[in-house]
């Protein structure tokens, strides 16, 4: 109040007398009416006046004001004209509208120290904040502009304020809602000021789906080709991605990298850009680059260089970078968008590889942007972005890095096209010391940490006029430093140098085999020259003392100790210390060394490349310390040297080993998701028999009812059925069934060979028959009654095998009524059986049953594996019971055969006995009629009975 005091004190600020007065008159109507139509009209009479007597009003009336706010809120209208009163006090643009036209005329910065006045109560923001939630327009609106104003004054404070106000951001974030296109554009605007240089409101406002709300907005308003809305939106987007890797994370993550490849569609009529139209897309093509920037965390950098490859962006980009009437400012950036987008990502620096220009033939984008690069015509940031493009291309590239040195081996020269190699040497040695520079660097990329290639690019010859022989590049460049060209020319060449011979023995040796070589740079290190000689003599001595550092004494006269010796006494090692210093203490190095990006205000300040200014910062120091060692310490530097390098082969072995180790790994992670997946369809499977299984009960239930009426079937069946109707007790009936078959079938065999004893018998007793009568009439009587009871045998075996037939068929019919049965229930159930003790539990508790049936499908499977095998050993026993039922029945078979002989013997018997009694009788021998009559009787029926067998 002290500086508002001396203000109006001030005879070049205070307002007429009549203006003084009757702002005062009015802020006593504001504060000392009861009416609120007179209150109105002194708010609106102030607002008229606050243009002209900012200082007065802002002084007199910003109390009234605040208290109006605060008290009659719940007429819009006054708190309309009282926002917009506050706003004309403390915004300062009508004040810069006056200074352009009075520059004469000193104004303080009132706006800053009104700010300062109102924000002094934070309870000035939270109302501010309410006030802005109203929808009405009157209040929304110039509640919007004024807070936006209070951040253009005092932006930390307010922000603050807002970040520790309940739902502060949130309020904000409204606007972008409002259907009505003035509020929502200066809720962009007030946004802008919001989230400046502050991460946390960044967090805030992006997670408060801004990304999605912006990306709708510049797709309604037509991307590119939008208006000053567009803009305003992009300005915003990149306050919340910068330097912002979380709110980058989830810009990624939200998938909106592949909403922004509409923006870069671009017509084939690319005549008539508006000015808006190249601000808009010049804004888009920063954004992307905010999300790809060098100065990011590589993972995040990396994740979205492959989102932005398989989306189309990048090759959207290249699309642009091809196209023909692009204004040359939008081509700069797109060439500096495409750079970062591909560095040091593989995939994208292999797609940039195979992009041809729309020419004929044909030529690659990296042949055409090179030609720019050495075209002196060009302007000069257009060629900075082009060897910022071929940088980035080859940055961690070493399958680029070998495409771009094999175009200059002679084995590998087109004549009939132009190479990157060919551009490059002639840019090297061409007349514009700018093309000189920008060739030698895009070079010395090209060997970055790449030993093998340093050694292959010794083998380059050049032919530098008709008649001469040619030379080799190596040695060409150290003629043109000896020629005494332009500074810029020979630091690029000796930049290359620099590269080239470091960590690289072999360039050592051929750049000491010129023996002009070592004189030139001591020469050049010893003289006492200007200022703007002094970077070459430092980088002169940066490449003696990579000659010295990486030289393996193969070269008698180029020994290290007597190149040190040299340095001793032609230049003096402190001396030498000195102009190698000169590098890093220069300006142009300083700045080199902030970004990748090559970026000078002039031709002439290109002087340091950024990844040669790594280079001097890893020597600087080794070869200071490699300048004062002696011979001894040299001998133990290189044995340290070679323990290193067993180390590092140990390394590279062990890395070898971790990475098949991680293919492995990778591998049976594989299988780990395979067994997951298989695991998840066996349980989808269990799950389905378990709603089978609870069919199935319903199913057994419902034809328990049904059998329950039939008694004698459901005492015989109704326990043993099973939900598959298979049970264990049929099963052991079904042994003992068969046990007892076997009984039976051992007893046969047991009558079979005492039947064959008989019959042994029965030959015997008829060899022995002839003798005598006497014994024959003994042996006819014997062979009847044998002949009997042979008869009543065969008849008992003949009825015993029909019952055996029977019962094995009957067997047999039940045995695939089991399976049958058994095939039917398995595909239903995937089990078998059940015990009888499962059964009852599952009859008893159904309920319950649902949660445990995983385990009893379990326990089910056994019991179907062991059912079935019981199933098994019981078709096994019937088929062997068959076996031995064919064998009776072969046996049976020969027995007939056999009985059938002793009948045949049996008749020629009786023949004999009828011969021997009409012997007897022509002999006189009385001869009883009735055993004649009984004897032929008994033959009689023999004979029946055989024709009966036969039957």
């Amino acid at each position: 109040m002290n500086f508002l005091r001396g203000v109006m004190g001030g005879p070049s600020a205070g307002p007429q007398p009549s203006g003084a007065d009757t702002i005062q008159k009015l802020c006593d109507r504001v504060a000392s009416s009861t009416l609120l139509d007179d209150r109105r009209d002194a708010v609106r009479a102030l607002k008229s006046l606050s243009k002209k007597y900012r200082l007065e009003v802002g002084i007199q009336a910003m109390e009234h004001l605040i208290h109006v706010l605060q008290t009659d809120r719940s007429d819009s209208e006054i708190i309309g004209y009282a926002l917009d009163t506050l706003y004309n006090v403390i915004s300062n643009d009508l004040e810069e509208e006056e200074q352009e036209e009075n520059s004469t005329k000193q104004v303080d910065d009132l706006g800053s120290q009104f700010t300062e006045i109102f924000i002094k109560q934070q309870e000035n923001v939270t109302l501010l904040l309410t006030l802005v939630e109203e929808f009405d327009f009157h209040v929304r609106w110039p509640g919007v502009k004024l807070l936006t104003s209070l951040l253009k004054q005092q932006g930390p404070q307010v922000q603050q304020i807002i970040l520790v106000s309940p739902m502060g951001v949130s309020r904000l974030m409204d606007l972008l809602a409002d259907s009505r296109e003035v509020i929502r554009n200066d809720g962009v605007l007030l946004l802008q000021q919001l989230t400046k240089s502050n991460a946390a409101i960044q967090k805030i406002v992006a997670f408060e789906n801004a990304f999605e709300r912006l990306l709708d907005i510049i797709t309604e308003e037509g991307n590119s080709d939008g208006g000053i809305v567009v803009e305003d939106c992009l300005l915003l987007l990149q306050n919340l991605l910068k330097n912002n890797n979380s709110n980058q994370n989830f810009f990624k993550e939200g998938s909106y990298i592949q909403r922004m490849k509409p923006w870069f569609e671009v017509g084939d009529d690319n005549c008539g850009w508006s000015a808006q139209k190249v601000t808009n897309l010049h804004l888009m093509l920063q954004l992307v680059r905010v999300l790809v920037s060098p100065t990011n965390p590589p993972g995040a950098t990396s994740s979205c260089q492959k989102a932005m490859f398989h989306c189309g962006l990048l090759q959207q980009l290249c699309t642009i970078l091809m196209a023909t009437g692009v204004p040359a400012d939008i081509l700069t950036e797109t060439i500096n968008t495409v750079s970062e987008v591909i560095r040091g990502c593989q995939t994208n620096q292999d797609y940039f590889a195979s992009v041809n220009a729309p020419s004929n033939p044909p030529r690659p984008a990296i042949v055409v942007l090179l030609m720019s690069m050495v075209n002196e015509r060009q302007p000069f940031v257009l060629r900075c972005a082009v060897l910022y493009c071929f940088q980035c291309f080859l940055y961690k590239n070493q399958k680029g890095q070998g495409e771009i040195v094999s175009t200059l081996l002679p084995s590998t020269i087109d004549g009939n096209s132009v190479s990157a190699g060919q551009l490059l040497c002639g840019g090297l040695f061409s007349t514009d010391s700018l093309s000189n520079w920008c060739a030698a660097v895009a070079l010395a990329h090209a060997l970055q940490e790449n030993a093998t290639l340093k050694e292959q690019l010794l083998r380059v010859q050049l032919a530098t006029s008709i008649g001469n022989p040619p030379v080799s590049l190596l040695q060409q460049c150290t003629n043109i430093l000896s020629q005494g060209s332009k500074v810029q020319t020979r630091v690029g060449l000796l930049m290359l140098l620099c590269t080239w011979l470091s960590n690289c023995s072999i360039a050592v040796t051929h750049f000491l085999h010129n023996p002009a070589n070592v004189p030139f740079l001591t020469g050049q290190i010893a003289e006492n020259l200007g200022e703007e000689e002094q970077l070459v003599q430092g980088l002169c001595a940066l490449l003696l003392g990579i000659s010295i550092y990486y030289n393996d004494n193969s070269l008698e006269n180029y020994r290290k100790e007597k190149l040190k010796q040299l340095i001793e006494k032609r230049i003096g090692r402190e001396n030498f210390i000195e102009k190698l210093g000169f590098i890093s203490k220069h300006e142009l190095y300083s700045r080199a060394a902030q970004k990748p990006q090559p970026s000078f205000s002039s031709p002439d300040h290109m002087m340091f490349d950024h990844e040669f200014t790594k280079l001097v910062k890893e020597l600087e120091g080794v070869i200071s310390k490699a300048i004062y060692k002696s011979s001894e310490e040299d001998k133990k530097e290189e044995e340290v040297k070679k323990t290193l390098e067993q180390h590092d082969n140990i390394v590279t072995h062990y890395k070898k080993v971790i990475r098949e180790q991680d293919q492995e790994l990778e591998e049976l992670k594989q299988r780990v998701n395979t067994l997951t997946s298989q695991n998840e369809q066996l349980q989808a499977t269990v799950t389905q028999q378990v709603s089978q299984i609870q069919q199935h009960k319903d199913q057994y239930n419902l034809l328990k009812v049904q059998l329950g009426k039939d008694t004698q079937h459901h005492n015989s069946h109704g326990d043993t059925l099973q939900m598959n109707g298979i049970q264990t007790e049929e099963v052991s009936k079904l042994k003992e069934e068969l046990e007892e078959w076997k009984n039976k079938h051992e007893l046969l065999q047991g009558q079979l060979k005492e039947k064959d004893s008989v019959i042994e018998k029965l030959n015997s007793s008829q060899l022995e028959m002839g003798t005598t009568e006497q014994s024959s009439q003994t042996s006819k009587f014997g062979g009847l009654e044998h002949n009997n009871e042979l008869q009543k045998e065969l008849e008992m075996l003949r009825s015993q095998i029909q019952l055996q037939s029977a019962e094995i068929s009957k067997l047999q019919m039940e045995n695939q009524k089991l399976q049958v049965m058994n095939t039917a229930a398995d595909p239903m159930l995937g089990d078998s059986g059940a015990t009888a003790a499962t059964s009852s539990e599952l009859e008893g508790r159904l309920e319950q049953e649902i949660k445990e049936l995983k385990s009893e499908v379990k326990a089910l499977s056994e019991e179907k594996e062991s059912l079935k095998q019981q199933l098994d050993s019981s078709s096994s026993t019937v088929a062997i019971l068959q076996d031995e039922k064919s064998k009776l029945q072969r046996e049976v078979a020969e027995s007939k055969k056999e009985q059938d002989d002793l009948l045949v013997l049996l008749a020629d018997q009786d023949q004999k006995i009828s011969a021997l009694k009409i012997k007897l009788k022509d002999l006189g021998v009385p001869v009883e009629d009735e055993d004649d009559t009984e004897s032929g009787d008994q033959g009689d029926e023999d004979e029946d009975g055989d024709e009966e067998e036969q039957d």
